[in-house]
């Protein structure tokens, strides 16, 4: 009767250690080109492929860190030589690293064939243009806005009470909508929900839209003028 087992099996130990030496080594030198090629590409992450007689290889890297090497020769199944999942097989891995000085070879030919690249690119460039003078008539246009419906909204918190409210009125088929509080206008909006805001706590209209709306706003004051002649009217009927 045989015994189990019946014999010993093989100790793998040498192997995998030569294995997880040489995939040491790879991912060390490797490494060192995932880096440059971050530099030269300038991002956090992207990938290379460098082509040799016999195979195509792919730098993968991410924050200049190597993420995968893989090996894809003309015939045969790719190998990941170096990457987060697991090791390959020994024969794959010598397969691969019998080409290894090649690919090398092939990413120091291409930087190579970067060298001068960018001699004859000048720095000398046009002026730019100031926006100096828009801004300042963007802004004194704005302001003076800003100061009547500040007026406006003084004067309604005068009127309505309250801590804020708002006072809308169409002006040539187009919504105007002033929000206000205590302590002035909050938003002029033109077009509803979703529309132009002409002034608010962000950034400012462009000079284009200013340009269009601006002079509109006087539609919008008198709107309001009428308003404040109606309760005026509507005040002066009641009889005490």
């Amino acid at each position: 009767m045989t015994s189990w087992p019946p014999v010993d099996p093989a100790d793998a130990s040498a192997v995998a250690e030569q294995r997880d030496d040489l995939l040491a080594a790879v991912r060390d030198h490797a490494g060192r080109i995932a880096y440059q090629l971050a530099r030269l590409k300038g991002g956090d992450y992207g990938q290379a492929t460098v082509e040799t007689d016999r195979a195509e290889w792919t730098v993968k890297y991410e924050g200049g860190d190597l993420e995968y090497l893989r090996f894809a020769p003309g015939r045969g199944t790719e190998t990941y030589v170096v990457s987060t999942k697991q090791p390959p097989e020994p024969e794959a891995l010598a397969d691969a690293l019998a080409d290894y000085d090649a690919f090398v070879a092939g990413f120091n030919d291409y930087v190579s064939s970067l060298d001068g690249v960018l001699d004859d690119v000048s720095t000398e460039f046009p002026e730019v243009a100031s926006t100096d003078g828009v801004v300042a008539e963007r802004d004194r246009v704005l302001g003076r806005i800003r100061e009547v419906c500040d007026r406006i909204a003084r004067e309604l918190h005068r009127y309505e009470g309250g801590d804020y409210g708002t006072f809308t009125s169409r002006v040539d088929g187009t919504r105007w909508e002033l929000k206000w509080d205590a302590d002035g206008a909050s938003y002029l909006r033109v077009g509803g929900t979703g529309g132009l805001y002409l002034l608010s706590q962000y950034e400012p209209p462009s000079a284009d839209d200013i340009r269009e709306y601006a002079p509109r706003f006087r539609g919008f004051v008198d709107a309001y003028n009428e308003h404040v002649g109606e309760l005026e009217s509507d005040l002066a009927t009641v009889e005490l």
